[in-house]
C-alpha cells in the first residue's frame, strides 16, 4: 500500500528517487512500469497493472458518453510510461512536470493502494495549510460510510 510522505528532489535530468518502501509495493507487480498522468495540482503515479484497472473501467463506459470521452481527451491521453530504473528512480515527463509546475523540491504522498502523488513541495504545504480544517467533517464521511 502507497502511505506515508516523503521529500524529494528532481535531479538535473527530471530524475526523482522513488522511497524504497513505495518500490517494494511496486515490486508485487509483474511490470516494474508506472504510469505518471497529470492530475491538477500534482502527478499521480500508477503501477502498469493499476493504471489498466482505470483505463478498463473507463472502457466499459459507452463510447457515446461524452464525459467519458472528455476524460479520456483530457486525462488518459496525458499518462506517460515510464520505467523505474536500477536506482530506483523514474524520469518525469518535461511535458508532466511543466503542467503541475514541479521543478525541484517534491513531495511524494501515498494515497493508499493503486497510486502515490507527486506535488511540488511548497504547493503541498499549501495545500495542507489550507485544507487541513475540511479533516474532522473527511472523518465524519467515513464514519457514515462505515469505516470505524
Amino acid at each position: 500500500m502507497f502511505i506515508g510522505r516523503f521529500q524529494h528532489t528532481i535531479d538535473p535530468k527530471g530524475r526523482v528517487s522513488i522511497p524504497a518502501r513505495y518500490r517494494n509495493v511496486l515490486a508485487q507487480y509483474e511490470s516494474q512500469n508506472v504510469i505518471v498522468v497529470p492530475e491538477g495540482s500534482c502527478l499521480n503515479v500508477y503501477p502498469f497493472e493499476a493504471w489498466g484497472r482505470v483505463v478498463g473501467a473507463i472502457n466499459e463506459q459507452s463510447r457515446f458518453d461524452d464525459q467519458i470521452r472528455r476524460l479520456g481527451r483530457l486525462w488518459v491521453s496525458r499518462a506517460n510510461e515510464v520505467e523505474l530504473d536500477g536506482a530506483g528512480r523514474i524520469l518525469l515527463p518535461p511535458d508532466s512536470r511543466q503542467q503541475t509546475g514541479l521543478v525541484k523540491d517534491v513531495t511524494l504522498v501515498g494515497i493508499g493502494r493503486d497510486f502515490f502523488e507527486i506535488w511540488d513541495r511548497a504547493r503541498f504545504e499549501e495545500y495542507e495549510r489550507t485544507n487541513s480544517d475540511g479533516l474532522p467533517s473527511s472523518f465524519e464521511r467515513l464514519s457514515q460510510l462505515g469505516v470505524k
